[in-house]
């Protein structure tokens, strides 16, 4: 007796090893290939994406770029040998990571960009905001508040994140809009944040150092108005220069209190990081996504501001 139920037990035992680990080996994986773990946007992105996951009893792994291009590269590369079954990916280069999202696509595995817009590529959706467009309505914001708040004429730097494509189209729509609105405004220097806060503080600062009559600022992300704000702090300027600027922090939320940051524009991170999860696992079923998918913004202002203090507490 003994002997048979020690039989039964060991073939219970390898029955289960077997199911257990096909349950393992079906076990759906989705990777996430980022930017950096610094700035509050890309935290918001992987908690949104860990919701989406744990919602929907998937795995998730999260790779942080450290702001440097080649590795996304490498790490979808790696994902692909993995045999993940998607990945979304939040661009640094949108043109050089191409040709690893067309190796994803022909190993039967799906891209979802969010954030970052791939032109001409082979990723299956776009999750994100149109920055050019939202760059566009601030700048727009932006000539009015000239026009109203500041005697119709502003001298105007920009801290911004050159190595950013989507940054840079920020910039682009907002100097477009500026200038159409009609108000005398001057663009002075545009600086170098590469996407780093301690680099756009020192950035921020030789900026406002080379220009003492410079009134208004533009940041083009996080961590570009966040080191504008400290600079401008720090320099005991806030009585002089209006910031204009991307993605809210509790800094920003305390400037707009004391009315010398303007306005503010505020995405959805969480809800582009659920998203592109999401969408993962719709393609995975066989569905079909829209291969745009918008996110909309709010330009944040003393009239606004309110509804998005609970965010940051």
């Amino acid at each position: 007796m003994k002997q048979t139920f020690k039989a039964l037990l060991a073939a219970a035992t390898i029955l289960a090893a077997g199911v257990f680990g096909a349950a393992a080996a079906d076990a759906t994986t989705v990777a996430l290939v980022t930017i950096n773990q610094q700035a509050l946007f890309f935290n918001q992105i992987n908690d949104g994406a860990k919701a989406a996951a744990d919602k929907n009893g998937v795995k998730l792994v999260i790779f942080n770029a450290n702001n440097q291009a080649a590795a996304q590269n490498s790490a979808i590369e790696d994902y692909i040998a993995q045999k993940v079954d998607g990945i979304v990916l939040v661009a640094i280069d949108v043109n050089g990571i191409k040709p690893a999202i067309t190796a994803a696509k022909k190993a039967g595995i799906p891209v979802v960009a969010i954030d970052a817009r791939i032109p001409d590529g082979d990723n299956a959706a776009f999750i994100g905001v149109d920055n050019k467009g939202a760059g566009e309505e601030i700048g727009k914001y932006f000539a009015d508040y000239v026009k109203s708040d500041m005697g119709g004429s502003a001298k105007v730097g920009i801290v911004g994140a050159l190595n950013s494509f989507i940054q840079n189209q920020r910039l682009d729509g907002f100097k477009a809009a500026a200038q159409a609105g009609g108000a005398g405004i001057k663009f002075l220097d545009t600086v170098d944040g590469q996407n780093v806060q301690d680099i756009a503080l020192t950035a921020a600062e030789n900026l406002m150092t080379a220009n003492p009559d410079m009134t208004a600022l533009y940041a083009t992300g996080e961590p570009a108005l966040v080191g504008a704000i400290s600079a401008v702090t720090s320099q005991q300027r806030t009585d002089k220069v209006k910031v204009f600027g991307w993605d809210l922090t509790a800094q920003a939320i305390k400037g707009i209190d004391e009315g010398w940051i303007v306005a503010v524009v505020q995405q959805d991170p969480y809800k582009e990081g659920e998203a592109g999860v999401e969408t993962i696992l719709k393609l995975k079923k066989g569905e079909k996504v829209a291969p745009s998918i918008d996110i909309p913004v709010t330009i944040v202002t003393k009239k606004n501001v309110d509804q998005f203090r609970s965010l940051f507490k």
